[in-house]
């Protein structure tokens, strides 16, 4: 049998092959130490779990629910993008999916045509680019530069632009550098976007978990022009520590919300039931556990930041957001005798015993990925071998 040209144009994703390839060596009994997975370690919060079992218990839990998402969830979405951020939705605007990574390759499959492009920031999160082609479309990468703390510029906009352009996507706080788009980095690109007629997909999935005096802005807050260009892609998975509960959102164009539900219900159906009602408690409910996180994963970047910078030839920007670190170790694996960072992080898991995330998914090649969603004590001993490592391999 022969697979389709989709499917064999498809790169699997190098954060999901990095943590199965941790985890089938802890099985075989290794001390491996992952650091691959952007997966909160902190317990779904008490009231959430509380919710979802009163929904079990009152069987609300047993039918099949609309494409879109059960009303009350959906319009908690609407009340939480108006007291967090001041912005106001109809109810129609928006559409519940199976993960935030679902409302993505929905949007796609009903935005893009055939070669049509979308301009994608690099380091860029491994699975845009895929879901683009996946559409059909053509992704058209822009490096951002780390002398610019990984942030691209409408000038850079401007020479990739072409008549096939049909969207840009902005990821603030970034996946994977952590790194956060200024209110007036984002002015110029919303104005930009709108000047040029391209929709601005914003995944602010991780606008929630901002340190020190970084700042998040929504893009769609800045105009009613940008705003009407926009559609924001969020979810639970982060925030909430609710990442196998597989609850995302997307808000915006009503045409295109319509679009993707007509598509899901052909696809999934309905988000699970269960994690509906879980959704509306942590959309609605106490939001003190976010804080909690937030503090943590603050003090685990800020340590851990420390650890990394004292490893022979990295360097590496301070994150503003998000939970990963992203160094650049380039000098480092020349150091160790490597020319390619895929073997340099497998030589890591193998002699180490640490596992990494590759920066080539990320179109980074001289970058290695590291979650910081992990105890202080795994971190500090996760960064311990990896700068035994390569002391060792600088001694040879």
């Amino acid at each position: 049998m022969e697979l389709s040209k989709r499917a064999l144009k498809m790169e699997p994703s190098v954060t999901l092959a990095a943590s199965a390839k941790a985890k089938a060596l802890k099985a075989e009994g290794k001390d491996v130490l992952s650091l691959t997975v952007g997966e909160p370690d902190f317990s779904t919060p008490k009231n959430i779990q509380e919710a979802a079992k009163k929904a079990i218990e009152f069987g609300e839990t047993s039918y099949y629910t609309p494409t879109a998402g059960i009303p009350a969830l959906r319009q908690a979405v609407v009340d939480y993008m108006q007291d967090n951020y001041d912005l106001t939705y109809k109810v129609s605007e928006t559409i519940i999916t199976n993960g935030a990574k679902f409302a993505l390759y929905l949007l796609f499959q009903v935005l893009l045509d055939e070669e049509d492009e979308v301009i994608i920031p690099t380091p860029y999160w491994v699975s845009y680019s895929e879901q683009v082609k996946l559409a059909d479309g053509v992704p058209v990468f822009v490096e951002a530069l780390e002398d610019n703390d990984y942030k691209i510029t409408v000038s850079q906009l401007e020479q990739v632009k072409s008549a096939k352009t049909k969207a840009i996507l902005l990821n603030s706080p970034s996946n994977p550098t952590g790194m956060i788009y200024t209110k007036e980095e984002l002015q110029a690109i919303g104005e930009w976007a709108v000047a040029n007629q391209l929709v601005i997909v914003a995944d602010d999935i991780y606008g929630h978990f901002i340190y020190g005096d970084a700042e998040f802005t929504p893009i769609a807050t800045l105009s009613d022009a940008i705003r009407a260009q926009t559609i924001i892609i969020n979810g639970v998975s982060k925030t909430y520590s609710m990442t196998g509960w597989r609850i995302g959102f997307a808000i915006g164009d009503q045409k295109i919300i319509r679009a993707m539900t007509d598509l899901a219900s052909q696809a999934s159906s309905n988000p699970t039931a269960v994690s509906q009602y879980a959704a509306i408690e942590a959309l609605s409910g106490s939001q003190e556990s976010v804080e909690v996180m937030r503090q943590a994963f603050e003090e685990r970047m800020e340590k851990t930041y420390q650890w990394l910078s004292e490893v022979p030839g990295i360097t590496v920007r301070k994150p503003q957001g998000a939970f990963y670190l992203f160094p650049n170790v380039r000098e480092t694996m020349t150091i160790c005798g490597y020319e390619d960072v895929n073997d340099f992080v497998e030589a890591l898991l193998v002699e180490a015993n640490v596992a990494v995330v590759t920066g080539k998914g990320f179109g980074a090649p001289d970058n290695i990925r590291l979650s910081y969603a992990a105890d202080l004590a795994t971190l500090e001993e996760a960064v311990k071998r990896i700068k035994h490592f390569v002391e060792k391999k600088q001694q040879k």
